[in-house]
């Protein structure tokens, strides 16, 4: 057997998986993708472990362990993809980038980049208090009353209710 044949096959399929990975943006094309140049290695594998005549065929047990890496992979690939779409309900790798940039909506961040400051520290919920002579609302949305509840559109809770 001529091995530029098996080699020239495997370069191509490498090529498409490292296409696939690069130009795609949905997160399965690029899982395929990646099995694809995994196959492509697969292949130079037993092609060169035939051109050899290696007497252990160690080309084909790599192959055995690439195959059963891959299928873990798709396995971990596929559950990650699944809970991604569960939650964001996409699989667009340019919306999925949102992930590793934390938004910080209370403005902490800004406060603890002024000089002087107190490095974002904050006051604990409990001395957040609003206070009544009938009731009393924490900040956290917890109200206390001695033998009863908070009453809609009172004026010591927030927002007119408990």
């Amino acid at each position: 057997m001529h091995i530029v044949y098996p080699a020239v096959v495997s370069a191509l399929l490498f090529s498409i998986g490292v296409y696939g990975v690069l130009a795609r943006r949905n997160t399965i094309l690029v899982l395929m993708s990646v099995e694809l140049m995994l196959n492509a290695v697969n292949i130079n594998l037993v092609a060169f472990d035939v051109w050899l005549a290696d007497a252990l065929h160690s080309g084909q047990v790599l192959t055995l362990f690439i195959i059963v890496i891959a299928a873990a992979e798709v396995g971990l690939g596929l559950a990650i993809v699944l809970a991604l779409f569960r939650n964001r309900q996409s699989v667009d790798l340019d919306r999925l980038r949102s992930l590793a940039e934390p938004s910080d909506h209370d403005g902490s961040a800004a406060q603890a980049s002024q000089p002087g400051g107190d490095n974002g520290a904050r006051a604990p919920a409990a001395l957040d208090t609003v206070t009544s002579p009938q009731l009393t609302t924490r900040g956290n949305g917890a109200s206390d009353q001695d033998g009863g509840t908070a009453q809609p559109g009172h004026p010591a809770t927030r927002g007119g209710s408990a």
